[in-house]
């Protein structure tokens, strides 16, 4: 037993003494630090005290839509890693291909009395209508990241999308393309919603009406094939730029493009969104928005924590500032539009 406590009393850091008061009830220990102490011995595999096994789980649901986007794994390696720091233990729920929904991993979680759950670029809704019902009467702690659709009511950490897209024009306006394309998610998706809002505001501001640019605007599915489909448009339009929704769009972009015979980027820029893994290694390497994952995981997570703390949390949405990470996927326009 003395090892264990040694073990927990590492992992919480404090000292073996503050163990055994936490342990014998104690009121001459901080809250903070009881906090820390029980969540260890959770952890570790350690009964609570029999007054405390009714507290609040430890476990923290981590719904994704999928692992194939590779900024969906990103967000739950940089989410798992800051809950386990505090104690926490992080279930990953994703759908599957034989069809385990959101809804379905809802009700396991809730079956396992989950302590909380934080959704990273799901659409809330897909969480089911009656599980959503009884997450708000258990009284579920929430935090949405990117969330799909509109939660007005949830406590939600996002990345500036609009911001991101007038970085992006900005810079492939500076190199001279004046027909730039926007290739985004499906209507109703917020995130996309958002980046539609930031491209409408950088042809406001240059004063070019949207009829011009309207037809300048595709919408896809997350998919390489959807994306290298979509692009087709764009090409016929004219566009020598295409400022793209994620980065496996981006990629079935450039694949696109190349389907018409056309070179990324002597003939056509491509920006991607996200920065996720590899982006600085394929061909071309690609220009893109690097969101800023630790950050916007930091904040999720204190968020949530606050709620499971019983701290007063507002609604609302953090939003997060973009890093444009410019590579070789994007450059000057060539001397005329390549319409192929």
């Amino acid at each position: 037993m003395t090892m264990k406590l040694m073990r927990v009393a590492e992992f919480a850091g404090v000292s073996e003494v503050t163990v055994r008061r936490v342990l014998n009830g104690s009121p001459a220990v901080a809250e903070g630090t009881r906090e820390r102490v029980l969540r260890a011995l959770d952890v570790i595999g350690l009964q609570r005290p029999a007054a405390m096994a009714a507290e609040r789980s430890p476990l923290v649901g981590l719904v994704v839509p999928d692992l194939q986007n590779p900024v969906f794994p990103a967000f739950a390696e940089a989410l798992a890693e800051r809950l386990n720091k505090r104690g926490f233990i992080p279930v990953l729920c994703t759908r599957t291909a034989d069809g385990v929904s959101e809804a379905n991993y809802i009700d396991m979680l809730l079956a396992q009395d989950i302590g909380g759950i934080i959704f990273v670029g799901s659409s809330y809704a897909d969480a089911g209508t009656e599980q959503g019902a009884a997450l708000k009467e258990r009284q579920v702690p929430v935090v949405l990241v990117n969330a799909a659709d509109e939660n007005p009511d949830a406590v939600q950490v996002a990345a500036d999308d609009a911001y991101a897209v007038r970085q992006a024009m900005v810079h492939l306006d500076g190199m001279g393309h004046e027909r730039i394309g926007l290739l985004i998610g499906p209507g109703g998706h917020v995130p996309s919603a958002r980046k539609l809002s930031g491209f409408a505001d950088f042809w406001q501001a240059k004063e070019v009406a949207s009829g011009r640019w309207l037809p300048w605007v595709a919408h896809a599915l997350f998919s390489l094939e959807a994306g290298a489909s979509a692009v087709q448009e764009l090409l016929r339009q004219g566009v020598t730029a295409v400022i793209c929704g994620s980065d496996v769009l981006a990629l079935g972009a450039v694949r696109g493009v190349r389907r018409r015979g056309l070179e990324v980027p002597g003939d056509v820029s491509v920006v991607g969104f996200d920065d996720s893994a590899f982006m600085g290694s394929v061909d071309p390497p690609l220009t893109t928005s690097r969101q800023p994952v630790a950050a916007m995981a930091d904040a999720a997570v204190n968020g949530l924590v606050a709620q499971m703390d019983g701290r007063q949390t507002a609604a609302g949405v953090i939003l997060f500032q973009a890093e444009l990470i410019v590579r070789m996927s994007t450059g000057r326009p060539p001397a005329s539009p390549s319409q192929g």
